[in-house]
């Protein structure tokens, strides 16, 4: 095989390659970009404070003197501690479903007003509901429910990027 042959081949393939690491990184990252923001609040979590979820197992509102701009959207937090801790890793303190009712991402479909007084913490991961109710019953069913949502978060994500919920 010639040089110039064996150098097309490897150009092409290289070509390949990117276009199907960025085809497949599309998905995943439009899946995982879709932030709730409510009706007209504008701030992550309706400016309720992620991390203190993790750390005082409540519901604390944040402080616009604590902000952290990520996936395009604004996130309050209660102190700079907490707000150092989500920049280190957001996706450790994020609520699952960009912060969408989880049970409601079960059926395939979205709430965008969460109570954000109704949560759930399973496995580590920050579960955010319509209201408190709603979370017991999500967290008592949590072996069924949580891969139900995993496998329709994809097509809710793509379904919120197209506004059909609005």
């Amino acid at each position: 095989m010639s040089t110039m042959i064996k150098s097309r081949l490897v150009r092409n393939l290289g070509a390949a390659l990117v276009a199907v690491a960025a085809v497949a990184g599309a998905g995943s990252a439009r899946a995982d970009d879709s932030v709730n923001t409510g009706y007209f609040g504008g701030v992550a979590i309706m400016g309720y404070d992620t991390v203190a979820y993790f750390t005082d197992g409540k519901a604390v509102k944040g402080s616009e003197e604590f902000t952290y701009e990520w996936l395009g959207t604004p996130w309050h937090f209660a102190s700079k501690k907490h707000q150092e801790m989500f920049m280190s890793e957001p996706v450790k303190y994020a609520p699952q479903y960009g912060g969408y009712c989880a049970g409601e991402v079960v059926g395939g479909g979205v709430t965008i007003n969460v109570d954000p007084e109704a949560f759930k913490i399973i496995d580590g991961k920050l579960y955010l509901i319509y209201d408190v109710d709603n979370a017991d019953d999500f967290a008592a069913h949590a072996a069924e429910n949580i891969p139900k949502a995993d496998a329709n978060w994809p097509q809710v994500a793509a379904n919120l990027e197209l506004d059909k919920y609005h």
